[in-house]
């Protein structure tokens, strides 16, 4: 059996919606983090099997983009996730508290 364009894009909207779940439901910053690579993921997944489809490198370029910015996204990430670890104690996003009085 021969994977098609269609069962790529039902494997990439399943891990969307995976994504986009624990974005929306979770409420620990790693987990939001894991989410939004998740999603970022299953675009790339889209974008590259598009093009193997359209037999184009287009959207194999431009996945290879997103994944650089999606790179830099995890170190700034972490980063901040990492300071409010330290500042609040927590890495839970309802204990924190944005404003100091």
């Amino acid at each position: 059996m021969m994977l098609g364009l269609k069962h790529f894009m039902l494997l990439a909207i399943m891990l969307f919606g995976t994504g986009a779940i624990a974005v929306l439901v979770r409420r620990n910053m790693l987990v939001v983090l894991m989410g939004v690579e998740l999603m970022l993921n299953a675009s790339n997944l889209l974008l590259i099997a598009a093009a193997r489809y359209h037999a184009s490198m287009d959207g194999q370029l431009l996945a290879f983009f997103s994944m650089t910015v999606a790179a830099a996204e995890v170190a700034v990430g972490l980063a901040l996730v990492v300071l409010l670890v330290r500042r609040h104690g927590s890495s839970h996003i309802d204990r924190i508290k944005y404003f100091r009085h």
